[in-house]
C-alpha cells in the first residue's frame, strides 16, 4: 500500500501529476485545490491508494485534512473516487467542514455530479466532519507564527485561521488580520 510519495513532477495537469520517484514515474490524481497549491517541481504528497478489480489508482494530497476528507467520503455508499475528488476540487477542508456541520444541502449540490438526494445522503452519513488540529498546512503554520510575532494570542489566532479561506501564507495573514480586527 502506497501512503506517500516524494519526488519530482514530470508532468502537471489540473487533475493529475506524473511524479518521478527514483526513476519510477507514478500517475497521481489530484484535486484542483491541491493543484493550485503546487508551486515547485519537488513535491511531497499524502496518498490514497485505491485498488479495484480492474485498476489501481493513486490520489494525492498536500493537505492531510484534504486526504482525510477524501477518505471519509469514500466510505459513503455511492461515493467513488471521482465524486470524492470532485468534492475536494470544489471545497477546501475548512469550507467542507462548515457545510457538513451546518447540513447545507444547497452548497453540496454545487459539486458536479451531486444532486439533491446524493447531497442529503452524504450529509446524513457523514454526521459531522472535523479537521485534525495538529495537521495544519505549512502556510497555516507560517501564518500562525507570523501572527504570534505580532503579539496575538495563540488560541485567538487558531480560531481565526480556521475561518480563513486563503492558501498561501501572505494571504492568510492578511485575511486573519482583517478577521481579528472585527473581534
Amino acid at each position: 500500500m502506497i501512503v506517500g510519495l516524494i519526488g519530482t513532477i514530470e508532468k502537471k495537469e489540473p487533475t493529475f501529476l506524473h511524479i518521478n520517484v527514483n526513476g519510477v514515474i507514478y500517475e497521481v490524481f489530484i484535486s484542483i485545490n491541491c493543484s493550485s497549491e503546487i508551486k515547485d517541481k519537488n513535491v511531497k504528497l499524502h496518498i490514497s491508494h485505491i485498488v479495484r478489480e480492474e485498476s489501481e489508482s493513486l490520489y494525492g494530497f498536500i493537505d492531510i485534512n484534504e486526504k482525510k476528507m477524501f477518505d471519509r467520503l469514500l466510505k459513503i455508499n455511492g461515493v467513488g473516487p471521482k465524486v470524492a475528488i470532485a468534492i475536494c476540487s470544489t471545497f477546501k477542508p475548512n469550507t467542507f467542514a462548515k457545510i457538513v456541520n451546518e447540513k447545507n444541502v444547497s452548497m453540496l449540490k454545487k459539486v458536479p455530479g451531486i444532486g439533491p438526494k446524493s447531497a442529503q445522503r452524504i450529509l446524513v452519513e457523514l454526521g459531522e466532519f472535523s479537521l485534525e488540529e495538529g495537521a495544519l498546512s505549512s502556510s497555516h503554520i507560517e501564518a500562525q507564527m507570523a501572527l504570534e510575532s505580532l503579539g496575538f494570542k495563540k488560541d485567538q489566532i487558531q480560531k481565526v485561521l480556521q475561518k480563513c479561506e486563503s492558501t498561501d501564507t501572505a494571504s492568510l495573514v492578511k485575511e486573519a488580520l482583517k478577521k481579528i480586527q472585527k473581534i
